[in-house]
């Protein structure tokens, strides 16, 4: 066997062996389960964890866009008509949200943290200067001295409501951005602080919320099981909360928004616990889309996460008393926040009953901008990009006792909405596609072996094809050259005497006639003349 002959037959030795090899790998998903059995050890709220300084100091910027509802008829609205709003913002403040004092327990199974918040505002991003810009919006303070009273006798909320109009106090108000929202001494709530002093004088949408957090949480670090990775255990000591109407509604299920376990599906709901809304909520999966060149699928709560009970049945826990409920689209969460009758919705009631978005001119929503959604990479669970968009409203009605409600019809009446965004940062979604690279190469490593295997095959098949040719065409050439010699040899050949005898004796004259002993043979000669 030549050099060239064991060369293929070795070929055709390593592709055989390379497909069955590979094969059995992909079949077997030895690497696949080797990657998620890492990533499922490694993912974890851990000191140890590459993932805890990130889930204790997050890189992406996260920014807060208050957009305000301008009210420009409110006497027509006071007087019975249809009200007109005309959003102004965005007012952009960069939000700083570190965890504090955190504490491991229970054999580093559970992690104690605080979470401050602190904002910044980002002027390059706004549309003016909240210290100076003017906005006309609904007297909150007003409204839930009306609702407090509203239990009352009719004779006391007569007495009150002489009183308020004595101050100039009106049911709308006109102010700054920044006291809207970070606060200010209202003449009201200062009158109600001198009688009871743990009422405070002072109001802001976002009043005594920079610097502070939203209570104390608990997370499952996922060291027990990594599908509880970033999970709430309790937060504020409870595991459930008490002022919804059912025990389903009452429950604190998912993360806080910030992790998600890894090796997400499609099929799969997530789960978010949102404090500011004072329930849980599921999110569902949209679309795949690209965010800096990193896969990502796309999560936002579907439907029915605020639909009416009449569709929805579960809902019906959110209806606080029993029984008395809105329409679809929006949320009272007034049972857990004392004071005004505050609802809750996504922006310019998208996805909400139309009534809600007729009772009010200037209303335009859409899913682009209205949309709340969450993009996460399905393997990590890192989220890459977030929106989440919460519209605040209050229910306007009337209120016997106070005269210049008797016009009014019952509105849930926007004030502002927010949109809280956060985008994975260059570098860190550098170190991300380098991660993923490696994941994916690791993980498609019987597939490559697979793919060498065929490639080795047809190589070997094309050498081996054309070895038997150039074989077979060899032959060919031996067999005309053997013909073409013994078709030459036949041509050329003479008969010549041949003797025995020396040389002397060949020089006998021609004439001479042969001798006895002389014998003949076949030996080429020169062609003769005849």
């Amino acid at each position: 066997m030549t050099r060239r002959s064991c060369a293929i037959y070795a070929t055709g030795f390593v592709s055989a062996h390379l497909l069955i090899v590979g094969i059995a790998l992909v079949v077997a998903q030895v690497f696949q389960t080797m990657i998620h059995s890492r990533l499922k050890k490694e993912i974890t709220l851990t000191e140890k964890s590459q993932v805890f300084e990130s889930w204790k100091n997050p890189p992406p910027p996260v920014y807060m866009e208050y957009y305000f509802f301008n009210v420009t008829n409110p006497e027509m609205f006071m007087a019975g008509g249809k009200a007109s709003v005309k959003q102004i913002g965005p007012y952009t403040y960069r939000e700083y949200r570190p965890r504090e004092n955190v504490t491991f327990l229970e054999n580093g199974t559970k992690v104690y943290a605080l979470n401050p918040k602190t904002f910044v505002f980002v002027p390059e991003k706004s549309v003016g200067d909240p210290e100076v810009d003017i906005v006309r919006t609904v007297n909150i303070p007003f409204v839930a001295i009306m609702n407090e009273l509203n239990s009352y006798s009719f004779f006391l909320r007569t007495l009150v409501s002489m009183y308020i109009n004595s101050l100039g106090v009106e049911m709308f108000m006109t102010r700054t951005v920044h006291e809207v929202l970070w606060g200010f001494k209202d003449p009201l709530l200062t009158k109600v602080h001198s009688l009871k002093p743990e009422v405070d004088e002072y109001f802001g949408l976002m009043w005594k919320k920079n610097g502070t957090h939203e209570g104390e949480f608990v997370f499952h670090t996922g060291e027990q099981n990594y599908l509880d990775y970033g999970k709430i255990d309790t937060w504020n000591g409870l595991r459930e909360m008490s002022w919804w109407s059912s025990n389903q509604s009452n429950m604190i299920n998912g993360t806080d928004g910030a992790v998600f376990h890894p090796l997400i599906n499609r099929n799969e709901l997530l789960y978010i616990f949102a404090a500011d809304l004072c329930r849980s909520i599921h999110l569902a999966y949209v679309e795949d889309v690209d965010v800096k060149g990193i896969q990502a699928y796309r999560f936002a709560p579907p439907n029915d996460v605020l639909m009416s009970p009449k569709n929805n049945p579960t809902n019906a826990g959110f209806c606080v008393p029993a029984g008395d409920c809105l329409g679809t689209g929006v949320l009272k969460v007034s049972v857990c926040r004392e004071g005004a009758p505050i609802v809750v919705s996504f922006p310019h009631f998208y996805q909400a009953d139309p009534a809600y978005i007729n009772a009010i001119d200037g209303l335009n929503p859409n899913k682009e901008e209205h949309e709340t959604y969450l993009d996460l990479q399905p393997t990590t669970g890192v989220p890459i990009r977030a929106c989440k968009r919460a519209q605040l409203n209050i229910i306007l009605k009337r209120v016997k006792g106070f005269p210049k409600t008797k016009n009014i019809t019952e509105t849930i009446f926007p004030i502002m909405f927010v949109n809280e965004t956060a985008t994975i940062d260059d570098e860190s979604a550098g170190q991300m596609r380098s991660l993923l690279l490696i994941v994916t190469l690791v993980s498609n490593f019987p597939v490559l072996i697979v793919g060498l295997g065929i490639i080795l095959l047809l190589v070997f098949l094309v050498l081996f094809c054309r070895n038997r040719q150039k074989k077979n065409e060899v032959k060919r050439i031996d067999f005309t050259e053997a013909f073409h010699s013994f078709a030459t040899a036949k041509d050329d050949t003479a008969y010549t005497p041949v003797s025995d005898k020396t040389d002397e004796s060949s020089e006998t004259p021609a004439s001479q006639p042969m001798k006895n002993g002389s014998y003949i043979a076949m030996s080429p000669v020169e062609a003769q003349k005849c």
